[in-house]
């Protein structure tokens, strides 16, 4: 097994290689707002470090999301384009999951939490580090303050609200060396990982205008 992991649903533009043991290479960058420029370069970073080809990978592992609309689709159609290009699977696996797993929280149940713009965050609630127990939802975090009062937080949206969370932990953002790590525990353990579906859970910030004039030429 050699999956190659990525994600692009928060800043973080994260990518890693896992052998089916351990991670053997891996490479995350913040910035917002070159998801497209920096994604490629580091799949070619962790190959070289791995000192492998990209045709050696069997497997393509992405963050679904949450996340913003124009960051989330840059990972998902990279990660579709390997596949098609490979003929290898790739599976989804929703980014709220991996910072789950990532996290170092002895106390459960526990909130992750990641920043969604519009002073609103996308959230879940977990029992422990692998298994999830609301679906990813996108709130103010004042409008669900009474039903996380009491729960540590991870994630940047918890960073960012300390009066809704005030328990809130490290890991800020998404490695793609958890998402890879959890992908290959829950395959080995014959587990079937869902589709790379996007999790947007609201409107691209983009809409065509309302009552607009077609002109046709004459």
């Amino acid at each position: 097994m050699l999956l190659l992991a990525l994600d692009t649903a928060t800043p973080a533009v994260t990518v890693a290689l896992h052998d089916g043991t351990d991670v053997i290479a891996s490479s995350s960058q913040v910035d917002a707002r070159r998801h497209g420029e920096l994604l490629l370069p580091a799949v070619d970073r962790v190959l070289a470090e791995a000192g492998l080809k990209l045709d050696a990978v069997t497997g393509v592992v992405v963050g679904t999301g949450p996340g913003p609309y124009t960051g989330l689709r840059v990972g998902l159609m990279t990660a579709d384009t390997f596949g098609l290009a490979l003929g290898v699977p790739v599976h989804g696996v929703c980014t709220l999951d991996g910072l789950a797993y990532a996290a170092d929280i002895d106390k459960a149940p526990f909130v992750v939490a990641t920043d969604a713009r519009r002073k609103e965050v996308y959230w879940a609630t977990y029992a422990d580090s692998r298994t999830r127990l609301t679906d990813p939802a996108v709130d103010r975090p004042a409008d669900i303050a009474e039903r996380v009062a009491g729960l540590p937080a991870v994630g940047a949206g918890a960073l960012l609200y300390p009066d809704t969370f005030p328990q809130a932990h490290e890991p800020e953002h998404v490695s793609a060396a958890a998402l890879a790590a959890l992908a290959a525990e829950r395959l080995a353990a014959g587990e079937e990982l869902p589709a790379p579906r996007p999790l947007y859970l609201r409107r691209p910030d983009a809409q065509v205008p309302k009552n607009y004039k077609v002109v046709t030429p004459k």
